[in-house]
């Protein structure tokens, strides 16, 4: 091998990886377009879309409240004994609700969605496919992205938003419990500056931030469940472990890429 042909192999090595990494993410993006198409046949994926709705939602209520609890009472503590040391203690509450309205609310809820719920969905749709459950869906003209991914889609966009809220809501609380009922902060300051800090525009960048992330997380757990068979580092049960482990890795990765680039517009 030539001085011409060793530089050349890790450029070109370089330009296959770039169209790989193009041509997935074309892939990815029809993906969701033909599912978000078909959420508007609603009479044939109602019923579907609140089972999901309840397996997204619902059932993800407690770990939702549980993280939201516990990180406003870090949020709280940790907050304290930095504006104590500049005398501003009675800004708790605006750091507390801002932090999490603005950023921790949205980037948290997805993150424990993506753990419940994501993994989930990815290696059911993986076993489906490996199983050959949705070779039999398409042999009985039955469309398996309006039956599997629109409803998941739709449930998604619904549920999402709502777990943020709780989650923010929660997570004041928490840091109310932190700062005003164990270090004795006045509990009227505390809420009266959540009250005058929190505008509406970062209620709405919050839920924002929330629907693209719906969007993220339902895309890329679905999508690595969908085209398992196609994984060329594992076939059969491997490769369904492996689908779920990369959707659960790309989905919380392009979380936080996501919201850096969103904040960088919304501020």
């Amino acid at each position: 091998m030539n001085r011409s042909e060793t530089v050349a192999s890790p450029l070109a090595a370089l330009g296959r990886y770039a169209i790989d990494l193009v041509r997935e993410m074309g892939s990815i993006m029809i993906f969701f377009v033909k599912g978000f198409a078909l959420i508007f046949s609603l009479p044939t994926i109602l019923s579907k879309t609140a089972q999901q709705v309840y397996f997204i939602g619902s059932k993800s209520i407690f770990v939702i409240c549980l993280t939201g609890a516990f990180t406003g009472m870090v949020l709280g503590l940790q907050g304290y004994y930095v504006l104590v040391k500049y005398g501003s203690t009675g800004s708790l509450g605006s750091a507390v609700a801002l932090t999490l309205v603005r950023e921790m609310g949205p980037v948290l809820t997805a993150i424990m969605v993506i753990a419940r719920a994501g993994s989930a969905m990815s290696a059911e749709i993986g076993i489906m496919r490996i199983s050959e459950q949705i070779d039999a869906l398409e042999t009985m003209s039955i469309n398996p992205i309006q039956f599997l991914v629109s409803p998941r889609i739709a449930a998604a966009l619904v549920s999402f938003p709502l777990l943020t809220a709780l989650f923010d809501v929660i997570g004041i609380f928490g840091g109310y419990l932190t700062g005003s009922i164990l270090l004795g902060l006045s509990s009227g300051i505390y809420f009266s500056r959540v009250e005058s800090s929190v505008d509406m525009v970062d209620v709405t960048g919050g839920f924002i931030k929330s629907i693209v992330f719906a969007v993220v997380v339902i895309t890329i757990c679905c999508y690595q469940g969908y085209y398992t068979h196609r994984r060329s580092d594992g076939q059969g049960a491997k490769g369904v472990s492996l689908s779920t482990t990369s959707a659960v890795v790309q989905s919380c990765v392009l979380i936080l890429v996501t919201d850096y680039v969103l904040t960088s517009f919304l501020l």
